[in-house]
């Protein structure tokens, strides 16, 4: 009775191994690091939804940021780009790297509104402003979201949302199967690299030459597929590879493979119907 008992547990254990080779205390914790990543995920997930419904359902907003496209890019980018505060009432010295600053090598300066910082990326460990930064990030990128859903018709936007749902469920199921059985998926980081920046210049050249319908649906297809391989790269990283301490920076990485997965999923579904 006992002897199956302790079978019946170690099963248990080894079935909830995320890795071979993992050991049992690391892998309880590495399982509470992935819980909390995927609890902040479905927060910022919620956040975008919401934000999203009050800009469709409120047609002023919808309406300004649709008429003014310098104000939605600034939207766009204001999560990127932030003034550093080491007390929110107090400018403080910090060192600012090369490739943070505009201009500049690195030297110490005064924080300023000149400065310009990548805060998720510098605050990704200093709570509470890794939180404050994340919710500002997940809540402009939310209005931009919303304006492309706000342009497109319902149908289109349900069908894209039912779509990324199923693969982002698929590709994180089907990784963390992929994971239990020891494969590995770090040789996807420069193909998906290289497709990003493809996908990225594509779009830089359609402003000045634009591609027809059925062209904007290929590129989109495409792009879908991509940011698809990026939910499996990025989600292996988070099995395999973030730190503990990197429970932002992962949520982040995640949240913005499904945003843009959905964006390119509605982009050629929208090219599509037209």
């Amino acid at each position: 009775m006992y002897g199956f008992e302790s079978l019946s547990v170690k099963g248990d254990i080894e079935e909830g191994t995320l890795y071979p080779g993992l050991g049992h205390g690391e892998n309880q914790l590495r399982w509470g690091f992935i819980r909390k990543v995927y609890g902040i995920l479905s927060a910022q997930i919620v956040l975008t939804t919401l934000v999203s419904l009050v800009t469709v359902l409120y047609s002023p907003i919808n309406e300004t940021l649709r008429g003014n496209s310098g104000l939605l890019l600034f939207f766009a980018f204001l999560p990127f780009f932030c003034k550093p505060f080491s007390n929110p009432l107090q400018a403080v010295d910090f060192t600012v790297p090369e490739w943070a600053c505009w201009g500049g090598g690195k030297k110490e300066r005064k924080g300023s509104l000149h400065q310009v910082l990548w805060p998720l990326y510098i605050y990704q460990q200093k709570h509470p402003h890794n939180l404050i930064f994340l919710g500002l990030f997940t809540a402009c990128l939310s209005v931009t979201v919303g304006v492309a859903c706000a342009n497109t018709d319902g149908r289109i936007v349900l069908e894209a949302l039912i779509l990324t749902g199923a693969i982002v469920c698929a590709l994180t199921g089907y990784t963390f199967w992929a994971a239990k059985k020891g494969r590995d998926f770090s040789f996807l980081g420069p193909a998906l690299f290289a497709g990003l920046v493809g996908i990225t210049v594509a779009g830089l050249l359609q402003v000045f030459f634009p591609l027809g319908s059925t062209s904007v649906a290929i590129c989109s297809g495409i792009g879908a597929i991509i940011f698809s391989g990026y939910i499996v790269y990025d989600t292996d990283n988070l099995i395999k590879r973030f730190t503990y301490d990197e429970y932002i920076w992962a949520s982040v990485t995640l949240y913005l493979d499904i945003l843009n997965l959905f964006l390119t999923i509605l982009r050629m579904l929208r090219q599509g119907d037209n």
